[in-house]
């Protein structure tokens, strides 16, 4: 299994909040994967909007992924 990068972000919106994102990386072998996730849901804060984006990657890094095929 290899492991993984998470890389949260934050991005001002033009009202003043915030939106959260982040990347996923893993290199196992020859390969590699990466692949970004952005939300719509605003937040108060870029604190708030980070936390979000780090919760969300450590859940998608730690579900359980079928094999490649």
């Amino acid at each position: 299994m290899g492991q993984y990068v998470v890389s949260p972000a934050t991005h001002p919106t033009d009202c003043g909040r915030f939106r959260a994102s982040f990347s996923v990386h893993r290199s196992q072998g020859n390969g590699s994967y990466c692949r970004v996730f952005r939300f719509d849901r605003a937040f108060a804060s870029r604190e708030a909007a980070r936390l979000f984006a780090v919760t969300q990657g450590w859940l998608q890094t730690s579900m359980p992924h079928p094999p490649a095929c």
